[in-house]
């Protein structure tokens, strides 16, 4: 078909231009002496983003999947109980990796477009006086439904219950797009992963511990090999890895933190949050409505919008890719069937957004749903013209 593909799903997202030529280099000799000149800077620089000034990050060749282990083996031990809340597919999928890897998990299960439950987890902490719990585990944002989390919230129950837990954070797809701050919100290990907000092919696995992490780590009793701190840092503070890196890939993530610091990080969040609203504008002059239960629980990254009863979610999706060259998320698990997910995050403007929001809309119309054409989009248009971000040539008429 004629035309580009259109990628709106929330991870992978789309790969800026200068990212790709950054990694499109020669292969490289990651034992040469002036490897390190490339390395060290990278790694202050992906601090940066996480807002970590006191602790380090672990950039591991593997998903945000390893890095969730990584963080795992490297300060808790077997048997360790840790607190964790389920709402989505992603928050499942980490309790179920707790639960394999032998922690005693109490899980505090939510429906399906809640978030992070913070009044259960602080009178939970609050009653565990004997300290027993190891660590907090919370999704910050929830793919599969489009829900984000109060961190800082968690952070807060921690401190009012005197506990001292570590916090742990998924932020695959947060960090890098809506708004986080590792010191602020003392968070201790925060994973993410190369191929959502960091805009690039995913096959790195990012993990941002603060001082406390590496501390409990020097108690961990977890066997490790492949993610060991211990072997990353020794070859880590020279430059190095303790195996081959994904060199190319490393190569486009300091491209992409380049592009993410220039920005400047609070713009970044500001922009998410402006294109986030022009869908949720769109939703609603849809009649239809969020996964999300609440505006409080409102993804900035990934809207996961709910198609009437009856209807099937899939045949809008499969339109939009056989019809129109474009790619919407799938619903997951419990939500199959009922949602399309329109990803709105990492390297995203008005125009991208108001093609997915278009071709979603002809694809509900074609599937026969009472969509009237041009109201969504309409809805977007008079947001994103009445909320402008004014450039120097307009500042000057």
């Amino acid at each position: 078909m004629a035309g580009y593909n259109h990628l709106y799903i929330p991870g992978p997202t789309n790969v800026p231009e200068e990212v790709r030529m950054a990694m499109n280099v020669c292969m490289q000799d990651m034992r040469a002496p002036d490897f390190p000149d490339f390395t060290k800077p990278l790694f202050q620089k992906v601090q940066k983003v996480f807002k970590n000034t006191t602790g380090r990050v672990f950039l591991y060749p593997s998903s945000g999947t390893g890095a969730w282990e990584a963080a795992i083996q490297n300060t808790l031990s077997p048997g360790d109980k840790v607190l964790m809340s389920r709402f989505g597919q992603f928050s499942h999928l980490w309790v179920d990796m707790a639960q394999r890897l032998g922690l005693d998990v109490e899980v505090i299960d939510c429906e399906w477009g809640e978030g992070v439950p913070v009044e259960k987890y602080a009178a939970r902490l609050k009653a565990d006086t004997a300290h027993e719990i190891k660590a907090v585990f919370a999704t910050h944002n929830e793919t599969a439904t489009g829900v984000t989390s109060d961190i800082k919230g968690v952070r807060g129950a921690l401190d009012a219950a005197n506990h001292p837990a570590l916090l742990m954070v998924d932020g695959v797809s947060s960090i890098g797009s809506i708004e986080f701050d590792q010191d602020a919100w003392g968070v201790d290990c925060a994973v993410s992963g190369s191929q959502k907000g960091f805009m690039l092919p995913a096959g790195l696995g990012i993990l941002s511990v603060s001082k406390w992490a590496l501390e409990a780590h020097k108690h961990a009793e977890y066997p490790r090999t492949f993610f060991s701190f211990e072997d990353m840092i020794a070859n880590n503070d020279n430059g190095y890895f303790p195996y081959t890196p994904a060199t190319q890939l490393l190569k486009g993530l300091d491209k992409s933190c380049d592009m993410i610091l220039a920005e400047g990080i609070e713009n970044i969040w500001a922009r998410h949050n402006r294109l986030a609203t022009g869908v949720r504008a769109a939703v609603d002059a849809w009649g239809l409505k969020l996964c999300a239960k609440e505006a409080k629980w409102h993804s900035d990254t990934v809207s996961a919008i709910l198609v009437p009863e009856g209807m099937d979610a899939r045949k809008v999706i499969s339109r939009a890719y056989e019809a129109y060259n474009t790619s919407l998320g799938s619903g997951l698990s419990k939500v199959m069937g009922k949602v399309f997910r329109i990803g709105h995050l990492g390297w995203m403007n008005e125009g991208m957004v108001m093609t997915a929001l278009s071709i979603a809309e002809m694809s509900m119309i074609d599937c026969g749903m009472d969509i009237k054409a041009g109201s969504g989009t309409g809805a977007a248009i008079t947001h994103f013209t009445q909320n402008q971000i004014k450039s120097s040539a307009i500042a000057a008429e």
